[in-house]
């Protein structure tokens, strides 16, 4: 079987002839023996392209790199993906104004709106930079950033009056970012089709753009205090989500679309704010991935036990993560309660690997491939990324005892 062969397997509930095991890499050092050069320089850190229009990375990574690190796993008999990541776009209306404001002990950067809507502020502490590896904070306030969430100063969605100016700056994919995305996709198909592995699109934000506007603690209070204008803020990021996963599936060779969702577990929300603000979007989404004949991912890290149940029911196919180390969900019940609906991928963690444990690594990989290994919906991952703090012995043991545990 190709690594797409197995996949799509894994993710139908057909049989495969092992349990697949995929990674995700967010700045993973590399190897020497599996790196290759750019312009005559070893490229030491991995990344994913789903990472595109959400981070800086530190070095450049292209389409061209993502097909290379597919390989490189290939080389060691591990299944990979392409990840392709959706635009949006702002109004052509909007203008916008960048500069730095000293503080103490950081400068503040700030980027001023001049939207149809109304005026908007955005401040941001510019701290000093994370180790090698490590994606990088730019040297301006993007809208959609994770930097901007523990260093804001004022978030871009500070009060009510600040919703209605997000529609002029969080709007669909124009003609420009189509031609792009198009151009993105080629190129990813091509490759996909070369290595044999799925194409998996990053379209939708749901409440992790909610929150990247007003912050945690913000946006769960104007979920409380300000119900009727945190509902438009979350129309607004669905709409255009909707806009986006509808345009990224009009490509045939997209697999699978994925929403995100470190945001919307129970660390952030009730069930109840989640069946009122999250569940009828996400049930709009998945309906049209699969009036397109499409996969429908989402990503959870903790909250599965409450909440996984509602992702099935709203129509979820795979589900990212079950996590044995964040979630302290037990394997038996995640699969008694969600294996028979969903392909779940997970059951071991990034930190495992990082603890230069091999007894503890292997432990819980067999542990994994026991449990949820049989149900013929499961993919081996380790949750939820690798790291530059990952060591590469952990992600060695971590490979040799699921092939062991796959022979």
């Amino acid at each position: 079987m190709t690594s797409r062969d197995r996949i799509l397997a894994a993710w139908n509930g057909q049989a495969t002839d092992h349990v697949p095991l995929t990674t995700w890499c967010f700045g993973l050092p590399a190897p020497p023996h599996l790196r290759w050069e750019r312009d005559g320089r070893p490229v030491e850190f991995w990344y994913s392209m789903r990472m595109e229009h959400l981070h800086t990375f530190p070095a450049e990574w292209d389409a061209g790199d993502d097909f290379r690190r597919v390989m490189a796993w290939q080389s060691l008999g591990v299944d990979d993906l392409l990840d392709v990541s959706v635009p949006w776009s702002m109004n052509p209306e909007v203008n916008f104004t960048d500069l730095a404001v000293e503080g103490d002990p950081y400068p503040v950067l700030v980027r001023e709106y001049e939207t149809p809507a109304g005026r908007l502020r955005h401040a941001v502490r510019k701290t000093r930079p994370d180790p090698p590896g490590w994606v990088v904070q730019p040297d301006c306030v993007p809208l959609i950033e994770d930097f901007n969430i523990p260093r804001a100063v004022e978030h871009a969605v500070s009060s009510p009056a600040d919703v209605e100016p997000i529609h002029y700056l969080f709007a669909p994919p124009d003609a420009a970012a189509r031609a792009a995305f198009a151009e993105r996709m080629a190129q990813a198909a091509g490759y996909a089709g070369e290595a044999g592995v799925p194409v998996q699109a990053w379209p939708a934000f749901g409440m992790d753009g909610v929150i990247w506007l007003t912050g945690a603690e913000n946006g769960v209070l104007m979920a409380l205090d300000e119900p009727d204008a945190f509902g438009r803020l979350v129309d607004i990021v669905a709409e255009t989500d909707y806009a986006r996963t509808e345009f990224a599936l009009s490509f045939p060779e997209v697999d699978i679309v994925v929403q995100r969702g470190w945001y919307s577990s129970t660390d952030f929300w009730s069930p109840a704010l989640f069946d009122r603000y999250v569940v009828p979007h996400l049930r709009g989404l998945t309906a049209l991935a699969h009036r397109h004949g499409r996969k429908f991912g989402y990503v959870m890290t903790t909250g599965v036990e409450t909440l996984g149940p509602r992702l099935a029911d709203a129509g979820v196919d795979v589900l990212y993560f079950v996590d044995p180390v964040q979630d302290g969900l037990p394997l038996e019940r995640a699969r008694d309660l969600l294996a028979d609906r969903m392909t779940l991928v997970g059951g071991t963690n990034a930190l495992t690997l990082g603890s230069r444990n091999p007894t503890r690594i292997r432990d819980e990989v067999r542990r994994a491939m026991e449990v949820l290994g049989p149900t013929g919906r499961f993919i081996l991952h380790p949750v939820d990324a690798l790291f530059p703090d990952t060591p590469w012995e952990g992600v060695e043991v971590m490979i040799e005892a699921w092939k062991e545990c796959s022979a």
